[in-house]
């Protein structure tokens, strides 16, 4: 009887503290999330594509290789940057502004077939890719006098689109089949 009698005599004293949020916390007792947490699992959850390795039909025989077309976004770029420092609102803030971003081709080449796990025989098309990026800094602070730094900044990002190409070896017949099934046509 004397576990039920401390059971209930602690279950009324949480009970109690509860509203209050002085010793135990209750179910609505506020919890402090730094601003950038959501930014953070964001980048996490919604751009887990990035560093995936896509899957492209195999090269057809008596056609010109493919070439490496498709440049990086201007997202992918600006996620790829550094990132700027955390400020305090109207303490210290720093902005990026006027971007602009110029891309150039470094390597486009094809290795030989070879066997990747869980995929088989492909070959690797190489993508890489020089971006340079323009932009204006600003630090800018209203506390405790109002100040204002404009700065005009270049930063410059490699990137790799690599991607696979499956190998089917040289029949015709099979190949086609594979583009088919990749592409629906």
């Amino acid at each position: 009887m004397s576990w039920l009698r401390k059971s209930l005599m602690l279950l009324a004293v949480a009970l109690v503290a509860a509203p209050i949020g002085c010793a135990f916390p209750g179910p609505f007792t506020p919890i402090p999330v730094q601003p950038w947490t959501s930014e953070k699992i964001e980048n996490q959850y919604l751009h887990k594509n990035d560093f995936r390795t896509p899957i492209m039909p195999p090269i057809r025989e008596g056609f010109p290789p493919p070439l490496c077309e498709d440049e990086p976004s201007v997202r992918e770029v600006l996620r790829a940057m550094p990132s700027m420092t955390r400020g305090v609102p109207y303490v210290i803030e720093e902005f990026r502004d006027d971007v602009r971003v110029a891309f150039e081709r470094i390597v486009d080449k094809i290795d030989p077939p070879r066997f990747f796990p869980l995929i088989g025989p492909a070959q690797l098309h190489h993508c890489h890719w020089k971006c340079t990026v323009y932009f204006t800094e600003t630090i800018q602070s209203d506390y405790p006098f109002p100040v204002k730094l404009k700065k005009r900044r270049v930063e410059v990002m490699y990137i790799d689109k690599d991607h696979l190409h499956q190998y089917v070896g040289p029949d015709v017949d099979v190949q086609r089949s594979i583009t088919k099934e990749h592409t629906g046509y």
